[in-house]
């Protein structure tokens, strides 16, 4: 058995310090542009690569401050409990009581991951099925997913009733607000939905394009100067 690499205290230092550092700054410390000896480095210790920015960042699993969702971000750096961005989705998506649809994982992890759920589908680690429209990821466990899809339809259902139901003031204003802020040029009610249920604010796309119709506000609008 190979002896166990030692870390230098200047690396422990360094995440502590920073936080969330880059391959570069692990060159520095270590003295050496060599990746596989920062990696050597890094696989004595409890490290996490971002799943964000090409895994461009790391950062330590006991330094990790994750939400109840397992994600952390800190400085624009993204990492996830289980370090890979496929791993993460495949927990995201079984875990979900009616799996997941493309633009509530976009909006809950920070980034696009469209061809990224198509490469997990075709190496059937999800499920996927269209639903008005919409692509619908469950898992690829053949109990779990069924049950899953069958939970979606109901709250599709359900959200097409409370389509109807009277919205109050306060979620009129938070969705203007919302347009008003955002910077597309284009408004996707189903963005603007996902982005409002990601903060707690209960609406959905149909209610959204009420809304909008209902103050005038164009589905285009010009990007603010």
């Amino acid at each position: 058995m190979p002896p166990p690499v030692k870390v230098p205290k200047a690396l422990i230092q360094l995440f502590r310090r920073r936080r969330v550092v880059d391959l570069g700054e692990l060159f520095a410390v270590l003295g050496t542009h060599s990746r596989m000896t920062v990696f050597r480095r890094l696989s004595s210790l409890d490290s996490l690569t971002s799943y964000s920015h090409a895994g461009r960042y790391y950062t330590l699993r006991d330094i990790a401050a994750f939400d109840a969702h397992g994600l952390w971000q800190h400085a624009g750096a993204l990492f996830s409990r289980d370090g890979t961005l496929k791993d993460t989705l495949v927990r995201l998506v079984h875990e979900a009581d009616a799996g997941q649809l493309h633009r509530e994982l976009q909006v809950r992890l920070g980034l696009r991951v469209q061809n990224t759920l198509a490469n997990l589908v075709a190496s059937s680690r999800l499920g996927r099925e269209s639903v008005d429209s919409e692509y619908v990821y469950i898992s690829a466990d053949d109990e779990k997913g069924p049950r899953q899809l069958a939970r979606r339809l109901v709250l599709i259902q359900q959200d097409k009733q409370a389509s109807a139901a009277v919205v109050t003031p306060a979620v009129v204003i938070e969705v203007l607000l919302e347009v008003i802020h955002g910077s597309v040029v284009r408004i996707d009610a189903k963005r603007v939905s996902a982005r409002l249920i990601a903060r707690g604010v209960p609406i959905t796309a149909d209610q959204v394009t009420a809304i909008l119709e209902q103050h005038c506000v164009s589905k285009k609008k010009a990007r603010s100067r």
